[in-house]
């Protein structure tokens, strides 16, 4: 097992403390992109069409008569006026109905092994301690020297924006957060529909408890923070790009620590 420094919120060094077993999973990337996109699925909503939809309407078909110099497809029936003589009810034209609409049986969740989905949480959260993974996701980690970021627990008592930003700045997390300040606004439907910039992703704070911590990062652009007990694949590759920039408490790597896999039991084998 590898060690690291734990940081106080000065940014000082505290002690050394030993990581979990589970920082030496190997970097599986096809894994957690497999696992992003299958729990990425279960937000998705389903939707279709009427089944009647195009079709509540009375036609006929032309068909078979012919020499009429107008063709066969169907046509409104009526006795004058409205719609009487257009086409109707048919696919592929005005007012119709589709082809081949979407129906809402269809499945669209897609499931995961339990072992698979474990792996690859593992996987995600051991990435965490490599500089190289967190640079090549873009994060601005050139002032950062030990990974993974590690705090002490006074991190989880924080609950004003303010604090925060001041964690932020002592960590040398801020030129990260500023990152995304640079992103170019997007012009057409989306700027019209208000989406004119899109949020990016920057520190993620795990810790054990998070619902103080979560309102000090609200209003913060890029700053999330989530309890271990709700850590996932989504929340450390966002896009199924690893891997994020994460910052854990004390008492959350302790959590890590008790988290159970069938590849973890193998490695202590081994040694």
């Amino acid at each position: 097992m590898s060690k690291t420094i734990s940081l106080s919120l000065n940014g000082t060094k505290e002690e050394e403390i030993e990581l979990p077993l589970i920082f030496s999973t190997p970097f599986r990337k096809d894994l957690i992109h497999k696992a992003w996109t299958n729990l990425n699925s279960h937000k998705f909503q389903k939707q279709g069409r009427h089944p009647t939809a195009g079709m509540d309407v009375v036609a006929d078909s032309n068909s078979p008569p012919t020499g009429q110099g107008i063709a066969r497809i169907a046509r409104m029936r009526g006795g004058g006026g409205g719609r009487q003589g257009q086409a109707g009810e048919v696919a592929s034209i005005r007012g119709g109905r589709q082809a081949h609409p979407p129906k809402v049986n269809k499945n669209i969740y897609k499931k995961l092994n339990k072992k698979e989905n474990k792996l690859a949480l593992c996987s995600a959260i051991a990435a965490t301690a490599s500089k190289e993974q967190v640079q090549s996701r873009g994060h601005k980690v050139d002032d950062i020297d030990s990974f993974p970021i590690i705090v002490s627990n006074d991190l989880e008592n924080i609950s004003k924006a303010s604090e925060m930003s001041k964690v932020l700045e002592s960590l040398k997390l801020d030129k990260d957060v500023a990152r995304l300040d640079s992103r170019k606004s997007r012009s057409g439907q989306t700027a019209l529909r208000g989406r004119s910039k899109k949020i990016g992703k920057s520190v993620l704070f795990v810790t054990k408890n998070s619902e103080k911590i979560n309102k000090a990062c609200g209003a913060i652009p890029g700053v999330d923070a989530t309890s271990v007990k709700n850590l996932s694949v989504l929340d450390l590759s966002p896009g199924s790009d690893p891997i994020r920039l994460t910052v854990f408490s004390k008492s959350a790597i302790e959590e890590i620590g008790k988290i159970k896999s069938t590849h973890l039991k193998l490695m202590e084998r081994r040694k």
